[in-house]
């Protein structure tokens, strides 16, 4: 559409990483208040800040650098396993998937090119 430059292949990719790491970071507030005995305000304000930084950076893919700052999510969210520690094994698993969204984003526009 007029004026529009190409969008990013695997920018519904990111969109569902983000959006499934939105919910898996809010799930586990609960997990730190009840199980590992966090305070509520902590866990709520980190992971509920990292979740609703998830959905900001799922809106504005369109913007190149936000797959940058999708990165340092993952970087962020691997953190929180300091705080639940299932989230070192989770936020390692959500970064595999984001990495992979970079490379399969890649290709296709590598294909699109040819």
């Amino acid at each position: 559409m007029g004026g529009r430059t190409a969008a990013n292949p695997a920018r519904n990719l990111f969109a569902a990483v983000l959006g499934c790491e939105a919910i898996v970071i809010a799930l586990a507030i609960p997990v730190a208040v009840t199980v590992l005995d966090v305070d509520g305000a902590l866990a709520g304000g980190v992971c509920g800040g990292l979740a609703v930084a998830c959905l900001l950076v799922a809106g504005l893919l369109r913007f190149p650098w936000a797959v940058a700052a999708g990165g340092v999510l993952q970087v962020l969210i691997v953190a929180t396993g300091f705080m639940v520690p299932a989230m070192f094994f989770l936020g390692v698993v959500f970064g595999a998937l984001w990495t992979t969204a970079i490379w399969m984003g890649r290709k296709a526009a590598s294909a699109a090119s040819r």
